[in-house]
């Protein structure tokens, strides 16, 4: 099982530290190992998120998921996008960029490091939002309950979540942007920009959140149709299947996968130049990073996990959440990608540890009334 889900991801890792090896020897290969493992801790709730929602998808969208969508997150996301964010920055063309991240990658950074405020206010509202209407949900499992319960309530109000992320926006556009980071240690004022590129993550987010939740819906619909034939088909005696999310649901399911991992990867992408300037080094490094994160996803799925540890999916939320902030405080703000990551998987490993003990809790209470039964038949 192991084999067969992380079969590519091993064969990826050999050829990609060949290749840093054959580009810029040892070091190279370093550099390369480390950003591997950047990617894979800063990302490890992304898996979990995406296990979530790939799971209610049919095999067809999940393998191109894993073909087409791997695709983009690791040449669109882990190569391109960070010479588009030159490009649009310097206003610059494609080409351009390019040529300037090869011949002057102290310039490149630079470049970067300036276009970080839209960046972080862009992945932030939209990493934001995912949160918000998570822990505003009302849910028969419930993690914190102290905490959840009340914010469960409080949901009940319509556009709560939006409300409260355009307040956030505000606050951030009023005080980090105003003194925003750029390179060689200047702070400038970058509100306006804050604040159009947050608007941009929070309308991506409702465009595309929306579409899912719309065709989902329908497919809901489509289930409770065919609960009464599903029904008919077990009292026959045939195998009863689950309706698995297909066509246009599952479309725009995949897109929403997409613009989440985008949004993951924002962190990533920018801590990879607080280690190395090299496009091809950071995309060997992260294209390994992404390669795994999508393999724990299919392994989480196909292993059912998430339904054997259930609070996993509240601690990778509430790591985007955690995350969302953090890329609001690194308008002006420097953080250490140590403290981002570190952050993801300790919430992450709480969740896991506390299901752990539910799951124990649930076994010795089954036991104990399995023990009640026989005593009393016994009798």
């Amino acid at each position: 099982m192991v084999l067969k889900t992380f079969g590519w991801s091993f064969a990826v890792t050999a050829l990609g530290l060949v290749a840093a090896i054959l580009f810029g020897g040892w070091t190279a290969f370093g550099i390369v190992a480390i950003l591997s493992i950047l990617e894979i801790s800063l990302s490890f709730d992304n898996a979990v998120v995406n296990a979530g929602i790939l799971k209610k998808m049919n095999a067809f969208w999940q393998k191109i998921f894993l073909t087409i969508g791997i695709l983009i997150a690791v040449f669109g996301m882990r190569l391109v996008f960070p010479v588009v964010i030159v490009a649009v920055s310097a206003q610059l063309g494609p080409i351009e960029a390019v040529d300037l991240a090869l011949s002057d990658k102290d310039r490149y950074q630079e470049l970067v490091t300036d276009a970080h405020p839209a960046i972080a206010a862009f992945g932030g509202m939209f990493l934001l939002m995912i949160f918000l209407d998570f822990i505003f949900e009302d849910r028969d499992i419930k993690w914190l309950g102290w905490l959840e319960r009340p914010l469960a309530k409080l949901g009940k109000i319509d556009m709560l979540s939006v409300c409260i992320a355009l307040v956030i926006l505000l606050i951030s556009a009023m005080t980090f942007a105003t003194q925003a980071h750029q390179h060689g240690g200047a702070h400038v004022d970058k509100a306006e920009t804050v604040l159009l590129s947050g608007i941009a993550g929070l309308i991506t987010y409702m465009i595309v959140g929306g579409l899912s939740g719309f065709f989902e819906d329908k497919l809901e619909e489509e289930e409770e149709r065919e609960h009464e034939e599903e029904e008919r088909a077990e009292r026959s005696g045939k195998p009863r299947t689950a309706v698995a999310m297909a066509g246009k649901a599952a479309f725009f399911m995949f897109l929403y996968l997409e613009v989440l991992d985008a949004s993951f990867s924002f962190d990533g992408v920018i801590g990879a130049f607080a280690i190395t300037n090299d496009i091809v080094l950071m995309a060997l490094g992260l294209g390994i990073g992404a390669m795994y994160v999508r393999s724990l996803t299919v392994y989480l799925v196909r292993q059912g996990t998430l339904d054997e540890y259930v609070y996993l999916e509240h601690g990778a939320h509430y790591a985007i959440g955690a995350l969302a902030l953090i890329l609001l405080v690194t308008i002006q703000y420097e953080i250490h990608e140590l403290i981002t990551g570190s952050i993801g998987v300790i919430l992450i490993g709480w969740s896991f540890w506390s299901s752990v003990r539910r799951n124990k809790r649930l076994a010795a209470a089954e036991g104990n009334a399995g023990d009640k039964t026989e005593v009393t038949s016994g009798v």
